[in-house]
């Protein structure tokens, strides 16, 4: 029987080892025809007093395959001269306290579909990719000057069939991608997708962090999703969970009778909000098991990038920075960045970080910690208490409108309006909207409009693209019948309109993340709750003007300043009555003229709808 070299086991003490999936888990040994001819078992288990791998090709009795410890470190193998491809197993360990404890393996392919808690022997193997167009120019593209506008969502819970039954990843593919490209979604991001015992922690407590969820189908079939997203030019991006994981008896909590991924110490271990355990992020092999993770998932399924959970849980030890920083976990961030950008340069890293550590996105040299993007969590909590708000009173409370703009260019942000913002009470987003039913539509429209033209990226969680009324719940489909009211079809027309305009100007989105993209025309007039400002695209060479009117007067022939002479317009307008407005907008284009306002040597005289979001594009 073959040892793991001791070069392996060294890069995987030392928390280096970048595929470690090749050397862990089950294995089908294949000739050198390809014939499968046998099937190996590894398992890492250095707490261990014995191991034994049960089955169905065993009728799940541990004495008949019992392992040998190939390695003081506490590695345990066992090869067996039959091909047991699909077949359910888990590891038998016996502790040291006379124990036994039954796991599914930490490095398995494909699991049983839940509730079964089985891991099964699966062959990766064999998927014929058609996307190598698409990963040719991924290579040679850069994030930070194109559109991104990401459609986050649950896989089970966006469409179901008839009878409730979740689609697999496979039946999705003619459903989904007409939606995002009708819809000018440029990346689709997923709620975490490995496997998880509970559809109610919506994938964060993970027991399987190789095993794409049976609840979808095969591996296979996630691989033909992830293809069939690239060929239509769709990234795709996973949520992504290393900070903590689930505590049921077979996932990897006291996975050898003793801490083994998580902290040996239960003050910093356990999470007691969450019900979880937190990963040992300075220890060696936890990191080469997390970050071999990540590239396995880019390198076998062509994923675009990852969205970190709950960073704060990480920088911090339980998110609480009076406990101090965590700098093992810290020292984990920055290699996980280096390995990532290492082998897909290319890739989207971004941290949910709720706390103010300083330089997330900045590189690693000048003391980053080498993500190139973060959720503007600042800007989120802010917009979303100032429209919550009266109207008649937001006069008040204007700085939380216009603070984000302090520190836009301080970090690369993605704006988030996500599935953490429509649960556990919080309400819809048309439902937070202050009014009566038109004003709350006009209010959303209104919050939509400076989503998608304040600086940075943006992410948009399922069902808030045609408004939808109730909270997401994470059992039943999104409330699709709603398009057949006029005011949530037009309100999905908006969202669609307004999305493929900010993918087609470069104002949008050259500059994203650089100041000179900005420059504000009136951020000051709180009496009048309005703001307005200019986008500019790379080199200032073009420029766009948006101005949001978020109290319900409506004002004719308002001056504005602009920066240059021409005509400016108006590409859309949310009062639109196609958007379900009350149709007060400007038609022809507009001439400049020679009257100083706002600073501004030009200016021109607008109509400005309640409750609104207007642009304007100039030309010469």
């Amino acid at each position: 029987m073959k040892n793991i070299s001791s070069d392996t086991l060294y890069y995987f003490n030392q928390g280096e080892l970048v595929d470690a999936y090749e050397h862990f888990g089950a294995h089908l040994i294949k000739d050198d025809h390809g014939t499968i001819i046998g099937t190996r078992f590894t398992v890492y288990a250095p707490h261990a007093k014995a191991v034994h791998v049960v089955g169905e090709f065993n009728d799940f009795q541990g004495w008949m395959h019992q392992m040998s410890k190939i390695d003081a470190a506490g590695v345990w193998r066992i090869e067996m001269p039959y091909n047991y491809e699909w077949n359910a197993y888990k590891y038998e360990i016996e502790t040291h306290d006379g124990r036994i404890v039954y796991k599914s393996d930490p490095y398995a392919f494909y699991s049983g579909l839940r509730p079964e808690t089985t891991s099964k022997v699966y062959d990766l193997q064999g998927y014929h990719w058609q996307d190598q167009e698409y990963m040719k120019k991924r290579h040679q593209q850069s994030p930070y000057n194109a559109p991104v506008s990401i459609y986050e969502m649950h896989v089970g819970t966006w469409m179901q069939k008839p009878n409730h039954q979740q689609h697999t990843f496979a039946e999705l593919v003619d459903l989904l991608i007409p939606y995002l490209l009708e819809n000018h979604f440029t990346h689709v991001e997923l709620m975490p997708i490995y496997e998880h015992p509970f559809d109610g922690s919506w994938g964060y407590q993970g027991t399987g962090y190789y095993s794409v969820t049976s609840r979808y189908g095969v591996p296979k079939d996630f691989m033909y999703f992830v293809d069939q997203c690239h060929q239509h030019n769709i990234k795709v991006i996973l949520d992504w969970v290393p900070g903590h994981i689930c505590k049921d008896a077979h996932g990897l909590y006291m996975f050898d009778g003793q801490p083994l991924y998580e902290y040996r110490d239960p003050q910093i271990r356990e999470n007691e909000v969450w019900g979880t355990a937190n990963f040992d992020l300075g220890r060696g092999e936890v990191r080469s098991f997390l970050i071999s993770n990540a590239l396995f998932f880019m390198k076998h399924y062509h994923i675009d990038g990852f969205r970190i959970d709950a960073v704060s849980n990480i920088i911090y030890y339980l998110g609480d920075s009076r406990r101090g920083e965590n700098h093992g976990a810290i020292e984990f961030l920055r290699r996980l960045s280096r390995a990532v950008f290492a082998y897909f340069p290319e890739a989207i890293l971004a941290a949910e970080d709720s706390t103010a550590y300083p330089k997330v996105t900045h590189p690693i040299e000048f003391g980053g910690l080498g993500f190139n993007y973060k959720w503007n969590m600042g800007w989120m909590n802010d917009t979303l208490k100032y429209f919550e708000k009266d109207p008649i009173y937001r006069k008040f409370h204007h700085h939380e409108l216009i603070f984000s703009l302090h520190y836009a260019f301080s970090e690369n942000y993605i704006l988030p309006l996500s599935h953490d913002e429509v649960v556990h009470g919080k309400r819809a987003l048309v439902d937070k909207m202050p009014g009566d039913y038109w004003q709350k539509f006009a209010n959303y429209r209104a919050l939509m409009g400076y989503f998608y033209t304040h600086p940075g990226k943006t992410l948009l969680f399922m069902g808030n693209e045609f408004a939808q009324m109730h909270e997401w719940k994470d059992d039943t489909e999104l409330d699709w019948h709603l398009l057949q009211y006029p005011m949530h079809s037009s309100s999905h027309r908006f969202t669609r309109d307004l999305r493929g305009i900010v993918n087609q100007e470069p104002a949008f989105y050259e500059a994203d993340h650089h100041p000179q993209g900005f420059q504000w025309i009136d951020q000051y007039n709180a009496d009048q709750s309005m703001i307005s400002f200019v986008r500019y695209n790379a080199y200032q060479k073009a420029h766009v003007v948006v101005i949001l009117n978020l109290t319900p007067t409506a004002y004719h022939d308002y001056r504005i300043g602009v920066p240059k002479q021409g005509t400016y317009t108006e590409i859309i307008n949310s009062d639109h009555e196609k958007y379900g407005g009350s149709n007060l907008y400007n038609g022809l284009p507009i001439q400049t003229d020679n009257i100083e306002s706002h600073g501004f040597q030009q200016s021109m005289a607008i109509t400005v709808a309640p409750l609104s979001l207007t642009i304007f594009k100039w030309s010469a």
